[in-house]
């Protein structure tokens, strides 16, 4: 086993990682939200279910393409910043077979 040391990360290519990851995790709370709008609207006769349909839908379309670019800003933030302190006290130090 070796021990290597991550001195530097591709600043664009951990951004669209992140970017993926959050886009997922907003897909999956979009779709919590649909349904629970739905239920919510459907308690409340065929206006509230019009509107929690509205709203149900605009999630599962807003919050994956929210959270996909908030991921890629905060990815590319967090791989500049380490590629910076790494600079100072050294890389990340993995063991690789």
């Amino acid at each position: 086993m070796a021990i290597h040391h991550v001195n530097k990360i591709g600043v664009i290519s951990l951004g669209k990682i992140f970017g993926a990851v959050y886009g997922i995790m907003g897909l999956i709370l979009g779709a919590i939200m649909t349904l629970m709008s739905l239920m919510m609207g459907s308690l409340m006769g065929n206006e509230g279910a019009f509107a929690g349909l509205m709203f149900g839908v605009g999630s599962i379309i807003t919050l994956p393409i929210f959270y996909g670019v908030l991921g890629l800003i905060s990815g590319i933030i967090t791989a500049l910043i380490y590629n910076v302190v790494t600079g100072f006290i050294g890389g990340l130090e993995i063991e690789v077979d």
